[in-house]
């Protein structure tokens, strides 16, 4: 309340012979109601799929060489965006997209899951979501930590369930150096609605 609009000037004074060290961090919260993806040196977004099972069956040889149907369970990806319903028990996988002007080491992605889904894995871990990232599952999120982050384009994915119906909004996934706080990135907000 005490922070009004415009510029402020901060003084340090320093007496003595001393050397003088200072460093600021600003930290605030927007009440804007869709939160909008931001970032310079690495920019993350994300997208939500939901899987639909596609089973088919195919001619297959067996081991003795008889013909043998075989069930072959793929997923449908059908992308969803911000506002659109999904029915409780839908499988959705999330892919966080990250871009890297540079090459970076120890980056973590923190990804807000909506407050009706959780996560289909049940414990921490490594996994194939690229990257060689190390997944941490959380209450309220899903953490990536990245060891080493090249220059260019690259996907971190994990999947979720919906569960619990109502109105819920994922906050955006949040991204920094985690021995360089300053560099740091956000995706977009994304609201759902899950039915019953």
């Amino acid at each position: 309340d005490i922070l009004t609009t415009g510029k402020h000037k901060i003084e340090i004074r320093k007496t003595g012979s001393g050397p003088l060290y200072a460093n600021a961090y600003v930290e605030y919260f927007t009440l804007e109601d869709f939160i909008t993806k931001a970032g310079l040196e690495v920019k993350v977004d994300r997208t939500y799929h939901k899987l639909v099972p596609d089973q088919k069956v195919i001619d297959a040889v067996n081991s003795s060489g008889q013909a043998v149907d075989q069930k072959r369970s793929i997923y449908q990806r059908i992308e969803l965006k911000s506002g659109d319903e999904i029915k409780s028990g839908d499988l959705i996988e999330v892919t966080l997209g990250i871009d890297s002007k540079n090459d970076y080491e120890y980056l973590v992605f923190e990804d807000w899951k909506a407050a009706g889904m959780e996560p289909v894995d049940v414990q921490s871990g490594y996994n194939p979501n690229g990257l060689g990232a190390y997944m941490e599952l959380r209450d309220e999120k899903v953490s990536l930590f990245v060891q080493f982050l090249p220059r260019g384009r690259h996907n971190l994915s994990y999947r979720l369930r919906a569960e619990i119906p109502g109105k819920f909004s994922a906050l955006p996934t949040h991204g920094e150096a985690m021995y360089a706080p300053e560099l740091r990135a956000n995706s977009d907000e994304m609201k759902f609605i899950i039915k019953d």
